[in-house]
């Protein structure tokens, strides 16, 4: 007797391919919406976690806060404290009624709002592009949540020059469960790629220490590396810290150039290898295939 799964996936597959790329886009724009939110709170709730242990330690009472979650309080403008309305906070279509402004102080709102979530959208309507002649949902929705991960950590390390753990650990666990579910890669290859990416991020860390005295890797971008080598596997890790590096080192020099002097200041690695990770995921064997057949 077919299972409620069954009727599911017969359901799905019966959608034509543009109704399920609308779709995914659809929620691509929802998802990206709470990206937002996740990429604005997490590290205040990380800071109120880190104050609230740190006078556990010193024999001290814990702050008493307000709740602060991914859920209350209710978005607010930052300017006017006045609560977003739900009218007001449909993902995109919102900030252009609103002319990108608060609708009670009109202050202006940032445009990454909205890029995000547009972001997102064009991210999973493409993946689903790709997955849906297949068939492979489930495998869709995985990268579509690996995709979603990695934007919202080179966000936040962009902005606090942290990669937290609550994001890096389950994206490395999500990778290894999707290897094991077949829905990424054989569970060899993730393991090995998660290894050769903590490996060789640790090493490069030590090494820069031992020559320099100070850190110049942190311990987020071993994690990220390792998480991403269990989705990428053991070929693209290493590709994924080529691009990486490259297209760091070009942009921190074309950042010194403008500035007319060299950077001194410490920069994030995080959205570097993010975007590292996404070039060796859509070009990597394209590129090696130009490398090692370069008559082929």
């Amino acid at each position: 007797m077919p299972s409620l799964i069954d009727h599911v996936g017969d359901a799905f597959r019966a959608l034509p391919r543009e109704a399920v790329v609308a779709a995914m886009a659809m929620l691509g724009l929802l998802l990206g919406s709470f990206l937002n939110v996740v990429v604005c709170r997490l590290p205040r709730m990380l800071e109120r976690q880190w104050a609230h242990e740190a006078a556990m330690w010193a024999g001290e009472l814990p702050p008493v806060t307000p709740t602060y979650n991914l859920a209350w309080p209710p978005s607010r403008c930052p300017r006017c404290e006045t609560r977003i309305a739900a009218r007001h906070n449909v993902p995109v279509l919102s900030y252009v009624c609103l002319r990108g402004r608060c609708a009670h102080c009109r202050a202006a709102i940032s445009l990454r709002y909205p890029f995000v979530e547009l972001a997102v959208g064009v991210m999973f309507a493409t993946l689903a592009w790709t997955f849906v002649p297949s068939m492979q949902y489930f495998a869709l929705l995985a990268w579509c949540g690996f995709g979603a991960t990695l934007l919202a950590l080179a966000l936040i390390d962009i902005d606090t020059r942290l990669l937290p753990d609550a994001l890096t650990l389950p994206l490395l666990w999500a990778g290894l469960l999707g290897s094991v579910a077949g829905l990424t890669l054989p569970i060899d290859d993730a393991v090995l790629g998660a290894t050769l990416g903590y490996g060789v991020m640790a090493a490069l860390g030590g090494a820069y220490r031992a020559l320099t005295g100070v850190d110049g890797l942190g311990g987020g971008d071993a994690k990220l590396v390792a998480a991403c080598g269990a989705w990428l596997g053991w070929i693209g890790t290493p590709l994924m810290l080529a691009f990486g590096a490259v297209a760091a080192t070009l942009a921190f020099a074309a950042l010194g150039a403008w500035r007319g002097r060299a950077l001194r200041e410490p920069l994030p690695f995080g959205p570097w290898l993010c975007l590292g990770a996404v070039a060796s995921l859509l070009w990597g064997e394209s590129f090696l295939d130009l490398w090692l057949r370069p008559g082929g």
